[in-house]
């Protein structure tokens, strides 16, 4: 076999590795043990695979290989290799292989195949030693490439094309890994019935980012594995394709519609067994149309319409209007289920459901009151995201920010160290001064202090290192009664009711006395003074809210409604003698704040009228601090900048196509970026 232009891409490789391989071991002649070596090093190809499905150790393979070549003579100064006789042989039985085969191209497996028939030879040994024999090689070849044919030299791109460009949500959901879905049932039924439909059965899920359009696929997944849908959606798999990874790496053109072709493929061959989901679906359109190459959407197009790939796709209101609109023909192929953002009510709800989740993960506890406080707080004062994506998040910082504070060490301690090592500083400059005749006995009592301080920090740090490792087994236990519970919802599915019952039985009741005994035990070290908190609370989830939004803490949980009572006299220990100004702001504000007036309008506007120097701006910032317990949360604009017409586009920013629409008005900007403010219009009659 003489012409390389029939060889793929990888099995060139591989031959110029055997020869360098040759080169490098000093032999002369090319034999098919350098180039089996080759073919076992090459990190992405189809030999790593076939191996693995015959149970065969490519490094066992390996090492019998070194061991054989280097019994192999070596001769010094020759002038290049050349391709010995047996190895010639194997390529043309892997030619032989490839044509039988109806193959284009001689790829990697038709050189194992051919190297695997040389059984005089080492390499075929080394294989049959290793249980890897031609019609092993054969089976195994099935799984690996299916019905795919050698038509291009890059044909394992196209290979296990599903397995490598997409995840399989029912497997997950089967070990899982997925978090549990609350609610969104009447979602996940018209989903189920868009996909029961026999043509132009592809529901999109359109909804704001964060409103839970991915949960509620992965809650399909979770009902299929069930077996908790109609009989047409029983034993089907749910694929998530991943559309950046058929897109990435893809240089040449055409090779990502080759990926996606494969993929179809590979759906289309399993007669409805796989529902693919497309997360952020725009992403369809356009992708790989590099210089007038065919795009996704397209290429999906004739799929969609014959009913033979059932798809769900996934995308925010904003990017479908963009991108799938436009394409009245993507458009039409596709029933829209709208998902809207939960209420409160549901918001906490869904936080009961994943708090384990998130317990266990973190190995903290997680209070019902940070659950209700999360979302009401998100809900109030994050107004750029949406409900429950604001809260969750919420919820795991303020998690994430105790499990800290557990691993780190505690103030109280890290205050004595600091003091002994203030002290040793002071005691060695103490021991140098040794003519002063106070030395001896300041030294006495630096000495008699850090042994004391010294004392105390060893019984501190034992008591945090108890209670630590406390904690930390609670958590351990926690994720083993997690996995036992995986295990029995699996083996249970699986109809293996004497593992669930083992289970169920022993191993669970067993975990549960231990951490039952384990909580008591922390339990009773916490009545001897306890320094670490293991609980996240309300203070907690305020405490991470004042970080994102910059409101303090200690405003979002005061009681409301005993301030808002005592606010004229607040505001008249600050703002002296305007009792009516004060008395018709305060009520502006109460009325806001029990929600008889607009939630989306201003808390109140006001026009304080008045000379200079009666406390007209002192007002407005004596608000801003009662309200928000800061007077800098307050946007001043002096408007005798603003005296002529064309000015307000410094305001609220520029119409589009004049210079600086991007940039945004000056009160526009900072209302966005602090949306917690009071906005102070001075001098408000010098304004055009």
């Amino acid at each position: 076999m003489n012409r390389f232009d029939k060889l793929t891409v990888k099995a060139q490789e591989a031959l110029q590795a055997a020869q360098s391989l040759a080169d490098q071991q000093g032999h002369q002649a090319i034999e098919p043990e350098h180039l089996l070596h080759a073919l076992i090093q090459q990190r992405e190809g189809v030999v790593g695979p076939l191996l693995g499905k015959l149970g065969a150790r490519p490094d066992a393979i390996q090492r019998a290989l070194e061991a054989e070549l280097g019994r192999m003579p070596k001769v010094r100064g020759a002038s290049g290799q050349y391709t010995s006789d047996r190895l010639r042989v194997a390529l043309e039985r892997a030619q032989t292989e490839a044509e039988r085969l109806k193959d284009e191209y001689v790829s990697t497996e038709h050189l194992l195949i051919g190297l695997a028939q040389d059984r005089d030879g080492a390499a075929g040994r080394v294989l049959a030693a290793n249980g890897v024999t031609p019609d092993g090689i054969y089976r195994a070849l099935v799984e690996v490439r299916g019905t795919q044919r050698v038509t291009d030299p890059n044909p394992e791109d196209k290979y296990q094309a599903l397995q490598r460009y997409s995840r399989d949500l029912t497997e997950l959901g089967r070990k899982g890994k997925l978090d549990p879905v609350i609610g969104r049932d009447e979602e996940i039924r018209r989903v189920i019935q868009v996909l029961s439909r026999r043509t132009k059965n592809n529901p999109v899920l359109i909804g704001e980012p964060g409103v839970g359009k991915t949960a509620i696929v992965e809650g399909l997944a979770q009902r299929i594995v069930a077996g908790d849908v109609p009989e047409g959606l029983k034993g089907k798999r749910l694929i998530a394709l991943d559309i950046g990874a058929m897109v990435a790496g893809s240089k040449y053109r055409g090779e990502f519609e080759d990926r996606l072709k494969a993929v179809l493929r590979e759906i289309t061959e399993s007669e409805g067994q796989i529902i693919c989901f497309i997360d952020e679906m725009h992403t369809l359109v356009g992708a790989g149309a590099a210089e007038g190459a065919v795009d996704a959407a397209n290429m999906l197009k004739p799929a969609l319409a014959r009913g033979e790939l059932r798809c769900i796709g996934a995308t925010t209101l904003d990017e479908y209007r963009k991108h799938v609109e436009k394409d009245p023909a993507l458009e039409r192929r596709f029933q829209p289920v709208m998902v809207r953002e939960p209420s409160v009510e549901d918001a906490i709800a869904i936080l009961r459901g994943l708090k384990e989740r998130y317990e266990v993960h973190h190995k903290v506890k997680i209070k019902d009151a940070a659950l209700v406080a999360a979302a009401i707080l998100s809900h109030r004062y994050i107004a750029d995201r949406f409900l429950p994506d604001k809260a969750i998040d919420l919820v795991d910082e303020a998690a994430a920010r105790l499990r800290m504070q557990i691993d780190s060490m505690p103030q109280e301690i890290d205050e004595i160290e600091r003091r002994i090592m203030q002290l040793e500083i002071e005691r060695v400059s103490v021991a140098r001064d040794q003519d002063d005749p106070g030395a001896r006995e300041r030294l006495g009592r630096i000495d008699a202090e850090l042994a004391e301080l010294k004392e105390k920090s060893a019984a501190l740090k034992a008591q945090w290192q108890a209670e630590k490792e406390g904690i930390t087994r609670i958590g351990k236990i926690k994720e083993e009664i997690e996995t036992a519970k995986q295990a029995m919802a699996d083996a249970e599915r699986r109809g293996d009711l004497n593992r669930a019952a083992e289970l169920r039985y022993g191993t669970l009741l067993g975990l549960e006395k231990q951490l039952r005994e384990m909580e008591a035990q922390l339990a009773r070290q916490h009545q001897r003074g306890r320094m670490l908190r293991e609980e996240v609370d309300e203070e907690d989830i305020a405490a991470v809210v004042a970080k994102w939004t910059g409101i303090p803490v200690t405003r979002l949980l005061e009681g409301e409604t005993q301030k808002l009572l005592s606010m004229e006299a607040r505001l008249g220990q600050r703002v002296v003698g305007q009792d009516e100004a004060i008395r018709a702001v305060s009520n502006a504000v109460r009325r806001a704040r029990s929600g008889l007036s607009d939630p989306n309008r201003p808390i109140g506007s006001f026009l304080f009228l008045g000379p200079t120097g009666v406390g007209k701006t002192e007002l407005a910032r004596a608000l801003a601090e009662f309200l928000f317990d800061d007077e800098r949360a307050m946007i001043r604009l002096d408007m005798s900048e603003y005296m002529e017409k064309h000015t307000v586009a410094r305001l609220i920013g520029a119409p589009p196509g004049y210079v600086g629409y991007e940039e945004g008005g000056q009160l526009t900007e900072a209302v966005r970026r602090r949306p917690y403010s009071v906005v102070l219009f001075d001098e408000i009659e010098k304004a055009h």
